[in-house]
This record gives C-alpha cells, sequence and structure tokens, in this order.
C-alpha cells in the first residue's frame, strides 16, 4: 500500500489529510509539522487571541485548535520536527531529528514565515504575529499608554494595530506605500480606509520605510524613517510579508523563487506524485487567467486541499485527474477599528473600481465596492454589510463570465 508524507500541520496539512481519507486512499499517511501544536486556527491571533486577557501558549492552543475528523484518527503526527531536505527522486524526508521518512507521495504544505526588518539590534520589544508564541509574547508586553509601532500597512497590520489601539495602545502604523491595504484593495478604498483609521485613532506614516530602529538596553525604543523622523516606541510588530517555506525542497530542480510552481492540479511542475497546498501554491486560475499566483486567504488551504487530494489519489489508483479546471474564489474577512470587510474573488487585478452601495465617505454606514477587469467582475467587497446580503455578492463574484 503506498505511502504519503504531508509536510506542513497547519490548517492545509490537517485539510489534506481529510480530504485523500475522503477520495478514498486509504494507505499510510504521516503529517510532519515544524511547530509542537496540533492544527490550530490563526485568524483570530491578530484579533481576539489579542485583545483578551492574557494567555499562556496551551491556553491559546487549547481555544484555537481544530477539532480532527474521526476519518484521520489513523494518520500519524509527528510535531515539532522540521523537514530539512527531502529528495523527490528516492522519496525521502530529512528531518530535523535525523530520522529519515519515505513515501511514495509527498504533500506540501510548509505555508509561509513572517518577514523581519533587516535591523539586527535591538532585539527587545519586536514581534510579529503568525504563530500562539507570537500573540503571547506580544500580549506580555502591551499596557495601557504603550506607544507601540505596527511596521506594514497590510491587513494583518492594520488588524493588530485596531487591536493593539482598543487595549490603550497609543499605535503608530508606518506604510511605505501611499493608503494602506492598497495592493488587497485598490487606492481608492485604501484612501478611504485611511481617513477611517486615522479618524479611530491610529497615527499614519505613509510613503516612508524604516531606516533603522533606535534602541538602549538591547530593547527597541524608536523608529527611524527614511526622512530623518523618529517615531517613538516601547514595542514594534513588524508585519511586512513573508517568505514561503521551501528552503528544504532545494537541490529538486524546482523553481522556488515564489512559493512553489504548480500547474492546475496542484502538481508541483507537472510531478504526479508531488502536490502543493495552500499558500505555498502558486497555480493558474482560469477564473482569470493563467497566470500562476499564490493566494494567501483564509479560504485556499481547503480548497486546494480537496483539489490536490483529488489529484494525487488518481495518480495513486492509476485513474484520471479531475477533467474540470479548478477556479477557485478568494474569500476573506478582516475586523479592524470599527469596520467588518468581507472580500469575494481577486479585487487586486481589477483595472476598474464601482462604489454600488453606500459611500466611501462613510464606511461605517456599509459600502459595497465592486471590482472588474476588462468590462468582469473579479471581486466585490463589502464593508459592514449585514451577513445576510454576503451570499449575493458572493454569487455575483463566482457567477462572474470568466476570462479565458
Amino acid at each position: 500500500m503506498p505511502s504519503v508524507l504531508v509536510v506542513g500541520a497547519s490548517l492545509g496539512g490537517l485539510r489534506a489529510a481529510e480530504q485523500l481519507r475522503a477520495q478514498g486512499f486509504d494507505g499510510s499517511i504521516t503529517v510532519v509539522g515544524a511547530e509542537p501544536h496540533p492544527p490550530y486556527n490563526r485568524p483570530p491571533l491578530s484579533k481576539e487571541a489579542l485583545s483578551g486577557p492574557h494567555q499562556d501558549v496551551p491556553s491559546l492552543v487549547s481555544s484555537l485548535a481544530f477539532r480532527r475528523r474521526s476519518s484521520v484518527d489513523d494518520v500519524g503526527w509527528r510535531l515539532g520536527l522540521a523537514v530539512a531536505s527531502a529528495s523527490l527522486e528516492r522519496g525521502t524526508a530529512l528531518l530535523s531529528d535525523g530520522a529519515v521518512v519515505r513515501f511514495d507521495a509527498l504533500v506540501v504544505a510548509t505555508g509561509l514565515r513572517p518577514r523581519r526588518l533587516p535591523a539586527v539590534d535591538p532585539t527587545g520589544g519586536r514581534h510579529v504575529v503568525r504563530t500562539v508564541e507570537d500573540a503571547a509574547a506580544l500580549r506580555a508586553e502591551v499596557h495601557e499608554g504603550a506607544r507601540a509601532v505596527v511596521v506594514g500597512g497590510g491587513f494583518i497590520g492594520c488588524e493588530t494595530a485596531s487591536t493593539l489601539l482598543s487595549l490603550g495602545c497609543v499605535v503608530t502604523v508606518v506604510e511605505p506605500l501611499p493608503v494602506p491595504m492598497g495592493r488587497g484593495v485598490g487606492q481608492e478604498v485604501g484612501s478611504a480606509l485611511l481617513a477611517h483609521h486615522r479618524e479611530a485613532g491610529v497615527a499614519f506614516v505613509t510613503g516612508q520605510g524604516v531606516a533603522e530602529l533606535r534602541g538602549a538596553d538591547g530593547r527597541v525604543t524608536g523608529v527611524l524613517l527614511d526622512d530623518g523622523s523618529t517615531v517613538a516606541a516601547d514595542l514594534v510588530v513588524e508585519s511586512v510579508g513573508s517568505h514561503a517555506n521551501v528552503e528544504w525542497l532545494g537541490g529538486n530542480g524546482l523553481d522556488l523563487s515564489d512559493g512553489l510552481l504548480c500547474d492546475n492540479h496542484l502538481r508541483v511542475e507537472g510531478r504526479h506524485d508531488v502536490v502543493a497546498v495552500g499558500d505555498i501554491a502558486r497555480f493558474p486560475n482560469p477564473r482569470y487567467d493563467d497566470v500562476p499566483r499564490r493566494v494567501e486567504h483564509w479560504s485556499i488551504p481547503g480548497d486546494t486541499a480537496k483539489r490536490a487530494a483529488e489529484t494525487l489519489v488518481a495518480h495513486l489508483t492509476g485513474a484520471g485527474v479531475p477533467g474540470t479546471a479548478f477556479t477557485p474564489l478568494p474569500t476573506f474577512w478582516s475586523d479592524q477599528f470599527g469596520l467588518r470587510l468581507q472580500s469575494f474573488g481577486a479585487p487586486g487585478l481589477a483595472d476598474s473600481v464601482e462604489v454600488v452601495e453606500g459611500s466611501l465617505a462613510d464606511l461605517g454606514a456599509g459600502t459595497v465596492v465592486v471590482y472588474r477587469r476588462g468590462g468582469a467582475t473579479v471581486g466585490a467587497l463589502l464593508v459592514n454589510v449585514p451577513v445576510s446580503r454576503h451570499a449575493e455578492y458572493r454569487a455575483l463574484v463566482l457567477d462572474a463570465v470568466q476570462l479565458v
């Protein structure tokens, strides 16, 4: 009976194991994960997990852990171990403890890790938000009146800034681009969000990068900007993007330049025995075009796990790969400064934007923005719109004419 190795034990790895069983694979499945915890939900780390009283790591894991389906009770879990290297030709993976795991097929679900500012020192007071350990460490340093600087005005940065403000911190967001979240929602909406966030009480410095971190006694005391000014800081949250965890696949002749290049079946560069799952997978979505892209949305691990499992089981059983194109609809939500943002589709691909309900001048009252490319609807953003109406706009985007 063939064996499958799943590398990565977060949501993507869990869903991959579940979907392999759902597709009828009854062989051996081993899941290896670098974190010592069972799979848990990450989006609350910048929201609920950070906004409440300080919790220790075990408590956070307990509150955020996903419930496993009984179908994966027989799956082997090797947690707290990274894969140091792998040979696809030999079908072997070397673990960080020196053990070697053999496999007939491989699921890559190693995800991302945060980028860090290039400054080496100071180290104290610097944080990222990716793991339960990160959230616990940041929450332990938060107190009324703490001066918090969030570097990076993307979705995670703005969510974290909103939570820190609610906890009584004096918050400044430093964003090198002209508006926050511009890549995801466009300049017009980004400008409206910037105005709303400033009105909520957070200071924004846009169009400026970080030149240096200032410190004393090993702790950060300020952020020196490109223009020579300094923002005082008791703590700094670095939300400056991410790296794909692909280094362990080096030496296999793969394109690792931006995640892992896959075809529409999620086969890694056409290999039949290797698939990728989650935000590490760079694949073409015919809903939009034939350009392979990574998608860092919460819906993607589940969507890609189902297709990857179908593809892998078809290979292992000698059946044909799925005949239908894989056209997932990316979705995400974000809570920040009294706004609930819900997105369907790919607003970042748009060449035109139309406000179809409400006004960008009053986002809190409820606003709907539709994004189009070449006249075809590619996305919709709902701000403070009742959940009862979400299906309407999801259907609008889902049913839009595909471009290719």
